[in-house]
């Protein structure tokens, strides 16, 4: 886009890309729905026995409170990023060097039996058939049970169909990794500060306990969802990860909302909403179009809390006005301990 829009602020578009993951939490990769979808003891451990079975999408990604915030930022979060394009005088162009074409690698002559297979169709399709197979089994005998297992499977497969080749997928995950270098660099950190997050004192209580009990003690059954999603992006500044965030908050605020009255599921995506919302000014996440940009976290952090403001605000808005007897309909949605 920078290389056809002559005039384009570079910065506001990088930013403006970002600002889609916002709804991430809210789409079929979601991990936080996606576990609940899954089930099993990790579920019933993980909510202190709050959650005794799955939770399907429907319940969850499908709710009022994914799909509305979604259509609405769907709609609004573009005139948000255009209204705050710069003028001319202050916009930062595109440095032509990113756009640097590499030479063409030139083609290795093929002279081993493994040098062909890994260049052959042939392969990808074998694969990539028995894979779908799989797939089409899956749905059509369970439904449109999404689990993480099946959502990785398929992109996985996806991914292979679409490079052609098994050497053209596993350059692209190459290449693909040296802009992620400073995620896989700095991971290992964060998983340190989760650990200070979940790790427990004398008196059994943790950092992000203490976050979480402190929103609860100031809720109701009517506020509790919005200060569970003000509290979750509190925690993710610090644990940027969404099953990490899950597995900090979800002991805590599942039961809690249990004893309030509030809907597991609900829960759940306050949580999720909470985890997406402070990744627009989390830079971790960001480092790939970063690096790939040539830019730093401080040419696009402006525009990004512009964004965190808004998009605060009509989450919170959602949280507190969609109606609570949306979630009464289904038994699924609220079990006590």
């Amino acid at each position: 886009m920078a290389r056809q829009l002559e005039g384009l602020d570079y910065r506001l578009a990088i930013a403006s890309s970002y600002s889609g993951f916002l709804i991430w939490h809210a789409g079929l990769s979601a991990s936080i729905p996606l576990t609940l979808a899954t089930g099993g003891e990790t579920l019933i451990k993980t909510t202190a026995g709050s959650i005794k079975e799955a939770i399907p999408i429907t319940e969850t990604l499908f709710s009022p409170y994914a799909l509305v915030p979604v259509i609405i930022f769907l709609i609004t979060m573009p005139l948000i990023n255009k209204a705050m394009h710069p003028d001319e005088k202050h916009t930062i162009t595109v440095d032509p060097s990113v756009f640097r074409e590499e030479a063409a690698a030139q083609e290795v002559e093929q002279k081993t039996f493994a040098e062909k297979m890994e260049n052959s169709m042939i392969i990808t399709l074998c694969i990539g058939l028995l894979g779908l197979i799989y797939i089409f089994n899956y749905f059509s005998t369970k439904g449109f049970n999404l689990t993480l297992d099946i959502v990785i499977f398929m992109l996985l497969i996806a991914g292979l169909i679409f490079h052609r080749t098994p050497i053209q997928y596993i350059r692209a995950f190459s290449d693909s990794t040296k802009s992620a270098s400073g995620i896989l660099l700095q991971f290992p950190f964060y998983a340190g500060i989760m650990g200070m997050m979940i790790g427990v004192n004398s008196e059994g209580l943790s950092l992000g306990g203490a976050i979480s009990t402190f929103f609860i003690s100031i809720s109701n059954e009517t506020t509790f969802p919005l200060f569970t999603f003000l509290s979750a992006g509190i925690v993710n500044i610090f644990v940027p990860s969404g099953g990490g965030q899950w597995a900090v908050q979800a002991p805590i605020m599942i039961p809690a909302g249990a004893e309030l009255g509030v809907p597991a599921a609900k829960t759940a995506m306050a949580i999720a909403w909470g985890d997406a919302w402070t990744n627009l000014i989390q830079p971790f996440w960001a480092l790939p179009a970063l690096a790939i940009a040539g830019l730093g976290a401080r040419d696009i952090m402006g525009f990004c809390v512009v964004n965190l403001l808004y998009a605060g605000f009509i989450i919170s808005l959602c949280f507190l006005f969609i109606s609570h007897a949306i979630y009464n309909r289904s038994p699924l949605y609220f079990r006590k301990i």
